[in-house]
């Protein structure tokens, strides 16, 4: 089971450098790490990434009860969805939801962003599905989201957003930053006249290394 050095800290550096890469707004988006006993870190709901701290950061169990918050604080309300990641993939550290235009763009059209980048392949492990649509904060919202993601580092999640999963939250993050660079050059692409594949093994063989990587 991956667990992160230092999770509280990596969580609220991720959480602020997501808000200062324009990937969420306002209270928007959540992040999580597992932390070595096997509990899960993650930001809190309804406080302002910038204004955050460490001791704004909530701890849950396995099955979500939480273990440790401020009074005055309560876990994400997406925490059904890193839950359900991290039950169904003992090889990650941290998840992160997120809402960056372009990817959610493709969300709310239930389209795949193309793997058309020859670096997508290598961090993300191929195309980006769109997952089923499930209201918001529902169990299903997780349930649906760890079918799109096998094999993959990201997902879509229809209508909201999407959720990447990394070893740690740096590496999550930058999954998040990659698939919405790649959803901007895929849409540009289609303006030229359409999405040309990477060859078939080339594909392949970067798709190899991100399970190698992973």
């Amino acid at each position: 089971m991956t667990s992160v050095a230092r999770a509280h800290e990596a969580v609220l550096a991720a959480a602020k450098e997501m808000l200062r890469k324009g990937l969420v707004e306002g209270t928007s988006g959540n992040i999580s790490a597992r932390l070595e006993d096997g509990n899960i870190v993650c930001t809190p709901s309804s406080v302002d990434y910038e204004a955050m701290v460490l001791e704004d950061l909530v701890v849950v169990g396995p099955e979500g009860g939480v273990v440790s918050k401020a009074p005055d604080r309560s876990p994400t309300s997406e925490i059904q969805l890193h839950l359900a990641c991290y039950s169904a993939f003992a090889d990650i550290g941290s998840v992160i939801h997120a809402h960056p235009v372009w990817a959610t763009m493709f969300a709310c059209a239930h389209e795949t962003v193309p793997a058309c980048v020859d670096e997508f392949n290598m961090y993300v492990g191929g195309e980006v599905r769109c997952a089923e649509y499930a209201m918001s904060g529902s169990s299903d919202v997780g349930l649906h989201a760890v079918k799109a993601l096998e094999g993959r580092g990201a997902a879509l999640l229809a209508n909201h957003g999407m959720v990447a999963v990394g070893s740690t939250p740096a590496k999550a993050l930058h999954v998040v930053a990659l698939v919405e660079r790649t959803a901007q050059i895929a849409w540009g692409a289609r303006a030229l006249g359409g999405v040309m594949a990477i060859p078939a093994k080339a594909s392949s063989d970067f798709a190899g290394v991100y399970q190698l990587m992973r």
